[in-house]
């Protein structure tokens, strides 16, 4: 179902009075706020908030959490509720708004409030909207999104042409043991027009022992309505359950995250290009089992994303990079040749997409993939062990470095719709390093990442 939402962007700046001393603070709230419909005036509407607390000389909080209560008529306030960290000591800064019609310009502008630790006041203050330097960024932040459910973009998108292939596929790492699990769920239409079936397989990649996978059988294609569906398999919107082998699982998907389109919406939205990537959960946590052997591996919000693939078969050569970044960032690389004759000509195009927040960067992902036009300036090196992506988009660039280990990375045999085959190297306990730069005169880190057997990872080449 295709709803509207409402993001914008709020700054408050005031000050703060702590019981422990005598001091006067100043406090600057740079907040991002996201509801899942359009504002009503005349009821209330509750939002997420994200962002920044800044406290002098006590916090500083760039991954602020919270909830927005709107309700300016129904109950005549607008109530914020903001959890924050320092020094591994939790805050909850909590306040309102009381919209009072006879000064509705300052009580929509005025946030008294009271700051707790746990559960015990430690403070008050009040918070106020800068109406002269705040306003025109405030109303230039407003967005009205499209967005859709998780099940909505599980639903598979072949119409019974022949030369399709349709991917469902998830990706998760164990936070106890360090393990990774693959689950590679497949429709292939082939070109000769005989009947299209499904297959696909698991993988487990335990920390310094041998990857273990095992391919479940093919079968016929049923078109269930939601996810995919073949005999004793089941990759739907919530749950993943199967068997392959000695393999045995039964997960459930809690979506944490936004979906995330690594191609242009309108590319998944009207499959022109040979492919498209998308992520309908591009964060989610994990939980359940999964049997191989002897051993039993139980998950407790497992860290991991779901996502699909829609086109005519494999690239000729591909790179592949899902990374959780904590604190809510999200990496996602596609860098590929197509085998369309003139598109092969070409360097390898790359689609590129990093969620902070809930912001993503570049705005566009046509951006990167122009890179070879000198419009994006990005560019990659496809190879194993070690693959590359980097590039620049307006006052920011961006170096990803990912090395797939030989002793955890896997080669599995892929089969297009047209015969031909390819060789996938995956591993999911991949290595990656993310340097983010921006220009400030020079070139200066805004953020980097390194992260160490939890990337996800892939390279296919023919």
């Amino acid at each position: 179902m295709i709803l509207r939402g409402t993001r914008f962007s709020e700054t408050m700046i005031g000050k703060i009075n702590l019981d422990s001393d005598s001091r006067t603070r100043a406090v600057r709230l740079d907040l991002k706020i996201t509801a899942d419909c359009v504002l009503k005036p005349f009821d209330t509407t509750n939002a997420l908030i994200s962002g920044r607390v800044r406290i002098a000389g006590h916090s500083d909080d760039q991954a602020a959490r919270g909830t927005l209560e709107i309700s300016p008529l129904a109950r005549r306030r607008i109530r914020y509720q903001v959890h924050f960290t320092t020094d591994g000591r939790r805050f909850t800064l909590d306040g309102w708004k009381s919209v009072t019609p006879r000064r509705p310009v300052k009580s929509m502008t005025t946030l008294p409030f009271t700051l707790y630790e746990n559960d015990t006041q430690v403070g008050t203050g009040e918070l106020r909207f800068p109406t002269i330097t705040g306003l025109a960024p405030f109303l230039m932040s407003l967005r009205f999104p499209r967005t859709a459910t998780p099940e909505s973009f599980m639903a598979s998108r072949w119409k019974g042409q022949p030369g399709r292939t349709e991917v469902w596929y998830t990706t998760a790492t164990d936070p106890a043991t360090g393990t990774g699990l693959w689950l590679h769920h497949e429709l292939v239409a082939p070109v000769d027009g005989t009947e299209p079936y499904a297959h696909g397989w698991a993988a487990i990649f335990p920390p310094n022992k041998p990857v273990q996978h095992a391919r479940f059988k093919t079968s016929k294609w049923s078109g269930p309505p939601q996810g995919f569906t073949a005999d004793e398999v089941s990759a739907t919107s919530g749950r993943l359950t199967g068997s392959a082998g000695e393999l045995r699982w039964d997960l459930t998907e809690e979506n944490t995250g936004a979906p995330l389109f690594t191609f242009p919406r309108w590319a998944w939205q009207h499959p022109l290009l040979p492919a498209v990537h998308m992520l309908p959960a591009a964060r989610a946590s994990y939980s359940g089992s999964i049997t191989y052997g002897d051993r039993k591996l139980r998950l407790d919000d497992a860290p991991g994303a779901t996502a699909r693939i829609y086109g005519h078969g494999n690239a000729q050569t591909w790179a592949w990079l899902h990374a959780d970044l904590g604190g809510g960032d999200v990496l996602e690389v596609v860098t590929a040749v197509s085998r369309r004759p003139v598109l092969r000509r070409l360097p390898p195009l790359v689609f590129l997409r990093l969620r902070t927040g809930d912001r993503t960067w570049p705005r566009r992902p046509e951006r990167t993939a122009l890179g070879w036009a000198g419009l994006g300036r990005f560019h990659s090196t496809i190879g194993l062990p070690r693959w590359t992506a980097t590039g620049r988009v307006g006052l920011r660039r961006i170096s990803v470095q990912v090395t797939l280990p030989a002793q955890a990375t896997i080669e599995l045999a892929y089969t297009d719709p047209d015969g031909s085959g390819a060789s996938c190297h995956n591993s999911e306990r991949a290595h990656a390093h993310v340097l983010l730069e921006r220009w400030w005169g020079g070139w200066r880190t805004e953020k980097q990442w390194t992260l160490a057997g939890t990337a996800h990872a892939e390279v296919g080449v023919r």
